[in-house]
């Protein structure tokens, strides 16, 4: 089978393509025949040699994955043959075959073709873990998202409102800003020119707002903290912005405010097919409703798997990069 190899770390051009044996699925795997991939910032850093797999995990680049089933491992009970599935995995994703956990597996949804549904798994198992799980996020309750155009952003902003919360969010073009709003952002502030403290006050009547989902990081967190309300909860899942903050303990202290993060790669397929069951009963009804709708922004073949990575390192995209596999 065809896969993307990393032959060094580096730019997008040290991608290339390479012949590979097809993986045999495990106890309790399934092989997906891969008819399109997801590209996502983890991508991006494990090529340039920062955030290399898990143990026992392939080096091949990719977490997430759409096709049909062509394989079946032991003990699989969930899954027949020639399924459409999407799927979240741990890495393997670039090439013409990956194996998967038959619970990190669900059904492409109703009258989605592949390509769409390869955009779906990452970002949705992301935002329901640390939006909802980790967040706490409730109907009526303001979510402000970082990067709100991002692949992760327009899945907040969709999965928050479809479940009666309102969102802000922060981006840095005023067309990502319209794109936003036009998904069901309330107000997207322009961070290149909007002070997102004060308009998260002006726009929660000072209260300030309840969840916040940041990739930044760095110098944002303590300006997070300033436009909680009471009780607020900030989440982090990246940091794009660095790793150190200033943080002022006694805000967190005397507000009750929590401070957390998650990163999903590492944890254990148990617990990532938890998420999955609990999307299959919450968020897959609305997919195949298309109350939440995949945002593409372009779609490369997999042997230009280096130009997507390039389209997703200039930061002009909106919503997901795909790589088209069949």
């Amino acid at each position: 089978m065809r896969v993307i190899v990393t032959r060094e770390p580096g730019l997008p051009e040290v991608l290339g393509i390479a012949e590979r044996p097809l993986p045999e699925p495990g106890p309790g795997e399934v092989r997906i025949a891969v008819h399109a991939a997801g590209v996502n910032r983890p991508d991006v850093l494990q090529r340039k040699g920062l955030y290399p797999p898990p143990p026992g995990v392939t080096a091949v680049l990719g977490l997430e994955v759409a096709g049909v089933i062509d394989a079946l491992g032991a003990g699989v009970t969930r899954w027949q043959l020639g399924d459409a599935v999407c799927a979240l995995v741990a890495g393997g994703g670039y090439a013409d075959a990956c194996v998967a956990p038959e619970g990190q597996c669900l059904p492409v949804p109703q009258g989605w073709t592949f390509t769409e549904a390869a955009g779906v798994p990452e970002t949705a198992f992301t935002v329901w873990s640390n939006v909802f799980d980790r967040g706490r996020l409730q109907p009526g309750e303001w979510l402000l998202v970082h990067g709100g155009s991002s692949g992760i952003g327009v899945m907040a902003i969709q999965m928050a409102k479809a479940m009666g919360a309102r969102v802000l969010v922060t981006a840095g073009t005023a067309a990502k800003c319209q794109a936003c709003e036009a998904l069901g952002a309330e107000r997207a502030i322009n961070y290149h020119s909007e002070d997102f403290v004060a308009v998260a006050k002006e726009w929660t009547a000072g209260r300030g707002v309840d969840v916040i989902l940041d990739m930044v990081a760095g110098s944002y967190v303590e300006r997070d903290i300033a436009c909680l309300a009471d009780d607020g909860r900030i989440v982090i899942i990246a940091t794009l912005g660095g790793n150190k903050a200033q943080i002022p303990a006694g805000e967190i202290l005397r507000r009750r405010l929590t401070l957390t993060g998650s990163a999903l790669r590492s944890r254990p397929v148990a617990f990532k097919s938890a998420i999955a069951a609990a999307l299959q009963t919450h968020v897959w009804p609305l997919l195949a409703r298309r109350i939440i709708a995949p945002v593409i922004d372009q779609v490369f073949a997999l042997e230009d798997a280096a130009l997507a990575h390039a389209r997703m390192e200039s930061g002009a995209h909106i919503g997901k990069i795909i790589l088209q596999v069949r």
